[in-house]
This record gives C-alpha cells, sequence and structure tokens, in this order.
C-alpha cells in the first residue's frame, strides 16, 4: 500500500489551489528528534498549559500558524535558539528575528500583536525563509519527499533555510512555504526545488508546482494562477484575486485585478476525479482538482 503523497500522485491529484489557511508565522527553533507532538511540547513550555489549543483557534481566527523549525542535517541544540515572526499578507509583509535564552522567555509574547501587527518584535530580516516540512513523526511522507529538498536547499541556502512542522498536505511532500512573500509549493523534488528558491530570492514566484497564496479561497488561488500564467506576471502582488463569488456548490466566479491595469473574471470549478486509493498515511482518499473553465478578456478597472 503506498503512502499518501505517492498515492496522490498515482490518482492523478495536483497541488493547485491547496495553500493553508495562514496570514501570520511564529518560528520556534528546536533541534534534535522531533517526537509527534514536538509542536504541542513546545508551545506548552513557552505559554504554559493550553497554549496549542490556543495557537489553534487564532490559526482559525486570526491567520497566525505556529511551527517548530531547526536547520537541515544533524545539528546539535543552539546556546541561544532563533525565533522568527512575521507577517504573508499583501502590502503588510514583515519578518523579524530575535534569540531567546529559554523557552520561558516568550511567556509574555502577545501572538495576538504578531497576528494584527507590522512588526516591532526584533531584528528585521530582508531575505524569505524557504521552510520545508520535513515533521516525519507527523507523516512518513514528509520525511521520505522533505528531507532530500531541505538538504539540497540548505546547502545552497544557509542562512534562509529551515526544516518545519506541519503546515498543511502532507500528500503533497515535498512541501515548501516561502515566509514572508506567502507563497506555497508542492510535490517539489530537490530538483525543481531549486528554480523557487531562486525566484523568491528575487522577490518572485514560480508558477511550476504552485500550491497558491497562502489564506486566500481556494477557488481565488486557483484563478490568480490561471491569470499569471496567460500574463507571465510573476512579481508577488503583480496578481491579486479578489473574494470568489460562488456559483452552486462546486464552482466560482473571481475577479482577478493586475498590474497592467485590467481585471479578470475566471470561472473555476472543483469536480471529484472518480477515482479512489488507500495510502499507509490517511486511509481511504477520494481526489478531487479544480479546472479552470473560462478565463474573459481583461476588463477596464
Amino acid at each position: 500500500m503506498p503512502h499518501c503523497a505517492a498515492l496522490a500522485r498515482q490518482l492523478g491529484e495536483l497541488p493547485i489551489g491547496t495553500a493553508s489557511r495562514i496570514g501570520s508565522v511564529l518560528l520556534i527553533e528546536h533541534a534534535g528528534t522531533w517526537p509527534v507532538d514536538v509542536r504541542e511540547r513546545v508551545l506548552t513550555e513557552c505559554f504554559g498549559p493550553g497554549a496549542p489549543e490556543r495557537m489553534d483557534r487564532l490559526h482559525v481566527g486570526l491567520g497566525l500558524r505556529a511551527l517548530i523549525i531547526r536547520k537541515p542535517g544533524r545539528n546539535r541544540a543552539p546556546d541561544r535558539p532563533t525565533v522568527y515572526v512575521g507577517g504573508c499578507r499583501p502590502g503588510q509583509r514583515w519578518l523579524e528575528r530575535f534569540q531567546i535564552d529559554s523557552y520561558r522567555d516568550l511567556a509574555d509574547l502577545d501572538p495576538v500583536r504578531i497576528a494584527t501587527g507590522t512588526g516591532g518584535f526584533g531584528e528585521p530580516v530582508t531575505g524569505p525563509l524557504l521552510l520545508v516540512c520535513t515533521h516525519g513523526r507527523k507523516d512518513a511522507c514528509c520525511a521520505m519527499l522533505g528531507r532530500p529538498v531541505a538538504d539540497t536547499l540548505g546547502a545552497l541556502y544557509p542562512e534562509q533555510t529551515w526544516q518545519c512542522t506541519h503546515f498543511g498536505g502532507d500528500r503533497w511532500a515535498g512541501n515548501l512555504l516561502v515566509a514572508p512573500h506567502g507563497f506555497m509549493y508542492g510535490q517539489l523534488t530537490p530538483a525543481t526545488a531549486l528554480p523557487v528558491a531562486e525566484l523568491a530570492g528575487a522577490g518572485r514566484i514560480s508558477l511550476a508546482n504552485l500550491r497558491g497564496r497562502v489564506g486566500t479561497d481556494p477557488f481565488a488561488q486557483v484563478a490568480e494562477i490561471a491569470v499569471r500564467e496567460r500574463t507571465g506576471l510573476t512579481g508577488l502582488d503583480e496578481v491579486l484575486a479578489l473574494g470568489p463569488r460562488e456559483i452552486g456548490e462546486d464552482r466560482a466566479e473571481v475577479e482577478v485585478n493586475t498590474v497592467l491595469g485590467g481585471a479578470y473574471r475566471v470561472l473555476v470549478r472543483r469536480f471529484p476525479l472518480g477515482v479512489q486509493g488507500h495510502s499507509v498515511c490517511s486511509g481511504e482518499a477520494r481526489p478531487h482538482r479544480f479546472e479552470v473553465l473560462d478565463v474573459q478578456t481583461a476588463l477596464p478597472v
């Protein structure tokens, strides 16, 4: 029986339109072994009992995603763990870094300020972070497919590359989140991850293996990518999709604006692939896929 990432490929699933609900990040370094509940343990040590549940509520309500990070390869615990905080929304991107002596130093950190603010916590960071999910105890696919990606990127971009805990979509491993740019990629290999990282360093996105823009509706993610493919625009915010207008349960119309001065109307549908399978990781799978039905001629704005 295959693992979930292998099954997704076998069944013809595509990662487009699957970026997670993330508007801001709290990244806490924890080197060494990661048990299945490493996130819950670290957050509890930082913020006290009930912290994981509070962070989950903030994720749902305000888009703050708390992740545990570590450097690729075998590494010893740092003398002072590094913490990153940042926002990933268009027009409100920011990323800062500071170090702590112990996790309890974070006890007075206000997560709501991270989720709703624009900085003021530490040293500004200019380049993007390359966050690769490698939490194998959570899902084996992330270890098997994510670690080679993290090792390859870490060799070329040692300051920017971090392994991280689960941020959604095990079946798309290897998964990469670029922060604070706010774009997520899936089904990456070491070879396909390299152009993604190179473009990210130039403030641009790759359309290959792109899951979508985090924190936005899945239909809007698909519509934005469709317009980018048509126009060739790869700047972070050169293309922005508005909230979709639902047309039934399985399709929506999305207005997409571009820096070229026009707006597109994109009709997207979500449909079952009509196949099924079972994986070691997730059991039965009945996959769906998004399809762009129409991209109308650019309209004046």
